[in-house]
């Protein structure tokens, strides 16, 4: 981080290098705010949760909607962190289940499309250049905020990701390809499509669901391995990342099949911890009969 930067952001600099244990006294007195005082977007919550788990009774939402705010609330903390966390500490909390994967797709000069999702603490991937030995994009859409925009591209490229903003994600993976540059470019597939964007529609925990296309269409132009991260907590900030082999062959695939088995692959593990996935987010705003108008 250069000084100017760590001058700029130091408050937040200085927060990241709190000890874990203070960070999560202060992720519990959050969660008491959001949770009881404030409810931050609980009705959201409480309506994608029971539209999702329609077999669940009130108290086993009610434990859901608990639990995801606790974890939601050590991401945001966890989050900041990344500024001042170190290597050590990194490699003591976060693992790799199957590196050999990426390994393998590595020798075999092949790049990755790592189709993500809001799920555990998927800032956590800002790690994975000390893990992975592809060039590390990550695709995301600008905020309105300037400072609060290079902030978050301060924290997700400290470790060496290089962050492009979307429209030009396609354009920057042939340009790597271009240089014999192996990539592992993360795009995000769980969020709701603009109105008059190209989407396809399939039934995802229970509802009809429009998904982002541009993933489908990226892997097959660019002929790259499709993987999915899942992630597991197996203790408070910690996570173990298991990588899942979507498809090594996406111009065989027909129409959207590389969506269809992302969204079941992301809501099996969805279901295993419902907990970790972002459930105040508007996923379902967008209904298929009212896309068609």
């Amino acid at each position: 981080m250069k000084l100017l930067d760590k001058i700029k952001y130091s408050p937040f600099y200085a927060f990241s290098l709190l000890p874990s244990f203070l960070l999560y006294a202060l992720s519990d007195f959050a969660f008491f705010i959001l949770f009881y005082l404030i409810k931050y977007r609980r009705k959201v919550v409480v309506s994608n949760l029971k539209n999702s788990f329609p077999e669940k009774d009130e108290k086993d939402i009610f434990k859901i909607e608990r639990d995801f705010y606790r974890h939601f609330c050590d991401i945001m903390v966890g989050s900041i962190k990344v500024l001042g966390i170190s290597k050590k500490e990194i490699k003591r909390r976060f693992s790799v289940k199957n590196p050999e994967l990426i390994q393998k797709i590595f020798d075999e000069k092949r790049s990755i499309i790592l189709y993500t999702a809001h799920q555990g603490d998927w800032e956590w991937l800002a790690f994975l250049p000390l893990f992975v030995p592809h060039q590390t994009l990550a695709f995301y859409q600008p905020l309105s905020n300037k400072y609060f925009d290079k902030l978050m591209k301060i924290i997700r490229e400290r470790f060496g990701v290089i962050c492009v903003e979307s429209n030009k994600g396609y354009k920057s993976i042939m340009t790597f390809a271009q240089n014999d540059i192996l990539t592992m470019s993360y795009v995000i597939g769980d969020q709701s499509p603009p109105g008059g964007s190209s989407k396809h529609w399939l039934n995802f925990l229970n509802q009809e669901t429009a998904f982002l296309v541009g993933a489908d269409r990226i892997a097959k132009k660019s002929n790259q391995v499709v993987v999915f991260p899942a992630f597991r907590k197996t203790g408070r900030g910690r996570y173990e990342l298991e990588f899942k082999l979507i498809t090594d062959e996406p111009q065989t695939k027909l129409n959207y099949e590389i969506i269809d088995e992302y969204a079941a692959l992301l809501e099996s593990t969805i279901i295993k911890s419902p907990d970790l996935w972002l459930w105040s987010h508007r996923r379902w705003k967008l209904k298929k009969d009212e896309s068609k108008k």
